[in-house]
């Protein structure tokens, strides 16, 4: 070997080895189906560091424990929702499917199927992306199924996109006590609530298809939960269309009360706007509006919806067979099916412990005809109502929400290689 030769030899050697082991430079980390795939599953996840790929190769991966990831700044891609599926049938320890703890994770290009509990859980991230996946209970809607689908809680900066949801026994897309979210291109069907954004602060939801769930979209914010006060939520540009899935919720979930044929509803939360989407096929009502339903203890908690706005909705046939108490009653005092946007009316609360509290719920309806239950105060039940109806209810005009803003690497798709919008 001449010296020249020898040299080049030796400046290749330090190059794989920089490539391959060099501190700082991100690596890919291959899994592929077949024997043992579950432990080099997790032993991938548990090795990577942050920069790098962990990429899972087509096949059916039967998953016995739940699968963790908690290093930051690693990417986890499989070959596509319909080729890379991580089968939990067999699932003998932990709930969730995949556990993310790590900021600055992404996943996509792969299918989680009947985990025993959760599907996909961020929690406690700054910058996660759920990207192309596919979430299933494939028995169909069963209240054994899994709470949640894609699950991002107390965590900053979401996005969702391009993901689908079927059979969760709570919401199919849920975002709970979170931050700067985007929800958008996305699916959920036969869950029982199809998209769900909790007790959060800044979302933007638009561009989704929640069809044949019981609740299409709800809006909530609940008492007792470190995060409270939920507000600023754009709802636009979603198909709310053909909620029809009986609600099978196990008895106690909060969802558990929303009425089978739900479109939108909006329960305690400021600041939200609902326009601009196509709502059609839900039984029970287009549009709801309400107080929290049940008793509450936290002083703190306010449970009345504030500076709600629904306008420029194209709204379809709903309201023509109502699921809930009083419902076809009313129903029939209406010509047949409950009008557009239904509003609980209440407008006071009792504030545990102290007196009861009047708050300006500043309420802009502007999608034709509004029941008002006027039931008054927060927790009166719905056989009191004394129900009225107006062409629109229009207290005062509120600016939406400012868009929400992520940042601009999160929207970098790893098959393209380049920012999208």
């Amino acid at each position: 070997m001449s010296r020249h030769d020898a040299r080049v030899c030796a400046i290749a050697a330090v190059v794989i080895f920089s490539v391959s082991a060099g501190p700082g430079l991100a690596r890919t980390l291959r899994v592929a189906s077949g024997a043992n795939a579950e432990e080099r599953l997790q032993s991938a996840l548990i090795d990577a560091k942050p920069g790098d790929t962990v990429r899972i190769g087509p096949g059916r991966f039967a998953i016995t424990g739940s699968l963790s990831l908690d290093t930051p700044h690693v990417r986890v891609k499989g070959a596509g929702a319909g080729r890379t599926i991580l089968s939990f049938d067999g699932q003998t320890s932990g709930s969730d499917g995949v556990l993310i703890t790590g900021d600055g994770a992404v996943i996509e290009d792969l299918a989680v199927e009947n985990s025993k509990g959760n599907g996909i859980k961020a929690k406690g991230v700054d910058q996660i992306v759920f990207r192309r996946l596919r979430v299933e209970w494939t028995g169909g809607p069963k209240a054994s199924n899994g709470a949640y689908g894609v699950y991002p809680v107390s965590s900053k900066h979401v996005l969702i996109e391009h993901v689908t949801v079927k059979g969760a026994s709570d919401a199919g897309i849920y975002v709970g006590q979170s931050q700067d979210i985007v929800v958008r291109h996305s699916e959920a069907a036969f869950n029982v609530a199809g998209i769900e954004i909790e007790n959060c602060y800044h979302a933007d939801v638009y561009e989704n298809v929640s069809t044949h769930n019981a609740g299409g979209i709800l809006v909530f914010d609940l008492p007792g939960l470190p995060q409270m006060g939920g507000h600023s939520i754009r709802v636009f540009h979603n198909r709310v269309v053909d909620n029809d899935t009986a609600n099978f919720a196990p008895k106690g979930n909060i969802v558990a009360s929303v009425p089978t044929g739900t479109g939108v509803m909006v329960m305690a939360n400021r600041d939200v706007h609902v326009f601009e989407n196509d709502i059609s096929g839900n039984g029970s009502a287009a549009l709801l509006v309400v107080a929290y339903l049940n008793a509450f203890k936290d002083p703190t908690y306010n449970p009345l919806p504030r500076d709600v706005a629904t306008y420029r909705n194209r709204i379809g046939r709903n309201g023509f067979d109502p699921k809930f108490d009083g419902g076809p009653i009313l129903a029939k005092l209406s010509g047949g099916s409950i009008p557009p946007t239904l509003w609980d009316g209440v407008t006071q609360y009792v504030v545990p412990g102290g007196a009861a509290s009047t708050d300006r719920i500043r309420l802009n309806l502007k999608d034709g005809p509004v029941v008002n239950l006027n039931l008054k105060t927060q927790g009166t039940p719905v056989t009191s109502a004394q129900p009225s109806v107006s062409p629109e209810f229009v207290d005062s005009e509120m600016a939406a929400p400012d868009p929400v803003t992520l940042p601009a690497a999160m929207f970098r798709d790893g098959r393209k290689g380049r920012a999208r919008r």
